[in-house]
C-alpha cells in the first residue's frame, strides 16, 4: 500500500504577503495572551485635543483621524496631522503627548520649528543622556546642584535652567565664585530631554503622568464606540 500523504497545506496570507484587501499589509500588534504577534489589515491613527476644563469626565475630541496600511510607521503621520489642523483651522495644538511611536527627532525638531508644537514622548532607556540631565526626568549642574527649568527664551531660541533659592551644594563647592548658577540649553540639543518643552519641567510631567495613560483607553473605547470589532474594511475606501 502507498503512503498516505497529508492533502497539502495552503500557505497563509501572512507568509505569502498575498492580500485580497486593497492596500492591506502586514503590521504589529500589542503583544496579548492567545493573540498573533501579527495581523493583516489597516490601522487607525488619531490626533485627539483633551478638553482638561471639562470636568464630568476625561473628553477627548479627535480632531484629525486616518486608516492606513498596518505597517506604515504611525509617527510620519504626525506633521500631515499639523498640517491638516493648520489648514483647516489656522490653529496647532501647542502640545502633543504622543506614546513611544513619535520618538523621532527630526519629526519633533520639524513640528517645533514650523508650528512651535512640543511633541512629548518618554526617553527611551538606552538613549544617552545630555547635560543638564542626570536622569530623565531630573536635572542637575555638573557638580550635582539640582535645577529648576526656569523657561524658554523665544529670541535666543534657549532654554534657561537653575538653583533653587536654597541651594543644598552651592555654598561648599570650588565652583561658586565664577558660577552663573543659571545655565542655558538649546532645543535642538536633544530633541527628547529638551525640545519646545523639557522633559524635566512640571508641565511635561504632569502632561505624561496624566494625558499619556488615556491614549490606549481612548482608542479602545472610540473602536467599541463605532463598533471597528465587527466591521471588515475590504480597502481604506471601505470608510467612505
Amino acid at each position: 500500500m502507498p503512503p498516505i500523504c497529508p492533502p497539502p497545506v495552503s500557505a497563509s496570507k501572512k507568509s505569502t504577503g498575498q492580500y485580497s484587501a486593497a492596500h492591506a499589509a502586514l503590521g504589529a500588534r500589542t503583544l496579548k495572551t492567545g493573540h498573533s504577534r501579527c495581523f493583516v489589515g489597516y490601522k487607525k491613527h488619531t490626533l485627539r485635543l483633551w478638553l482638561y476644563h471639562y470636568h464630568v469626565g476625561v473628553l477627548l475630541v479627535p480632531l484629525v483621524t486616518w486608516l492606513a496600511p498596518a505597517d506604515v510607521f504611525e509617527g510620519g503621520l504626525l506633521v500631515p496631522s499639523l498640517h491638516y489642523c493648520q489648514r483647516q483651522w489656522d490653529w496647532c495644538p501647542s502640545l502633543v503627548v504622543a506614546d513611544m511611536g513619535y520618538l523621532d527627532a527630526e519629526t519633533k525638531a520639524r513640528c517645533r520649528q514650523r508650528w512651535r508644537v512640543s511633541v512629548l514622548t518618554k526617553l527611551r532607556s538606552n538613549m544617552k543622556l545630555v547635560p543638564p540631565y542626570v536622569a530623565w526626568n531630573q536635572t542637575a549642574c555638573s557638580q550635582g546642584e539640582p535645577l529648576t527649568w526656569l523657561g524658554y527664551d523665544g529670541r535666543a531660541d534657549e532654554h534657561w535652567f537653575g538653583v533653587s533659592a536654597e541651594p543644598e551644594l552651592c555654598a561648599r563647592c570650588w565652583e561658586a565664585a565664577r558660577c552663573p548658577r543659571q545655565f542655558a540649553h538649546r532645543p535642538a540639543e536633544h530633541e527628547t530631554l529638551l525640545g519646545r518643552l523639557p522633559l524635566a519641567s512640571g508641565l511635561a510631567q504632569y502632561a505624561l503622568r496624566y494625558a499619556r495613560s488615556w491614549i490606549e483607553p481612548a482608542q479602545s473605547f472610540e473602536k467599541n464606540q463605532l463598533g471597528l470589532s465587527n466591521i471588515f474594511f475590504n480597502s481604506r475606501g471601505s470608510l467612505g
